[in-house]
């Protein structure tokens, strides 16, 4: 019984190739690949992405997922703009080797996700059909101000779409600033669990910290998925320090500068601080 660390890459540096430096140097042999100097991975075409591909060759690395942005737009945004954009993410899987794609259910009003159940669903479907086709993995990651950002809608997406196409990504991070308890999150959302990202929150103010300092009970859920027999992904997405695109991937971030250490320092801090707990779990 193994667990694979991945992470964020593109929260160390914008440069791919001291993306690259920094995990293989920590021993990290995975990325979750989203921002590629200075662009999202859904602005490269397949071509484009061969040249990336042959860099992570170079270092014996690999891609754990494609970190995309796919669901994450207005409920009431163009959905065929978007779904091509999809496609493209569909030909990257191909490329970087991996099956495996994050997606998010929309952006909905403020108390109103309920109201837009059906309208999620009929498009998180179109992206499920496709992928089904094309042997991808999507990814759900609960996140904030979107109608999966409980655990119970994450439930009724899981319910609906989940098996070989359609699993769960599980944010502690992202439930915490959503006022969802994490233990009650877990218990509901425990099947459907094919990949863990790892960054805790504090209750009081949503403040991001590293894993088991929060109010995500981090370690516990670590002890539960040991006990269970997890072998996937844990993804380390720190969210420390402000790194280039983070404004355009947190609604609300407004382009403030967060007081922290630099890219690179605040992901060992990360790294060392998700060791520790593997370490006390004996789970490595």
């Amino acid at each position: 019984m193994s667990i694979r660390l991945t992470g964020f890459s593109d929260e160390v540096h914008p440069d791919f190739e001291r993306q690259l430096a920094v995990f293989d140097g920590c021993g990290v042999k995975a990325i979750e690949i989203r921002g590629v100097d200075g662009r999202g991975i859904l602005d490269y075409t397949p071509a484009e992405a061969e040249r990336l591909k042959k860099m992570l060759d170079g270092r014996g690395m690999r891609v754990s997922s494609i970190g995309s942005p796919i669901g994450k737009i207005g409920i009431n945004d163009d959905f065929e703009e978007h779904f091509g954009k999809f496609e493209n993410a569909v030909e990257l899987c191909g490329v970087f080797g991996t099956p495996n794609m994050r997606v998010f259910s929309y952006y909905v009003p403020a108390g109103e996700a309920d109201g837009y159940e059906d309208e999620v669903m009929r498009r998180t479907e179109r992206l499920v059909d496709l992928a089904r086709k094309r042997g991808v993995v999507l990814l759900h990651e609960n996140e904030k101000g979107i109608y999966g950002d409980t655990a119970p809608r994450c439930l009724k997406l899981m319910k609906r779409f989940g098996g070989d196409s359609f699993r769960a990504v599980f944010d502690f991070a992202n439930f915490v600033q959503c006022a969802q308890d994490t233990l009650e999150a877990y218990e509901l959302l425990a099947p459907y669990i094919a990949y863990i990202h790892v960054k805790d929150a504090m209750k009081s103010d949503g403040r991001v910290v590293p894993a088991g300092w929060g109010d995500g009970h981090v370690k516990e859920i670590l002890a539960a998925l040991k006990a269970a027999g997890y072998s996937g992904y844990l993804s380390l997405e720190p969210h420390l320090t402000d790194f280039v695109g983070f404004a355009q991937l947190e609604r609300g971030a407004g382009g403030e500068k967060k007081n922290g250490p630099d890219g690179e320092s605040a992901f060992r801090v990360a790294l060392d601080s998700l060791k520790a707990l593997l370490w006390e779990l004996d789970w490595r």
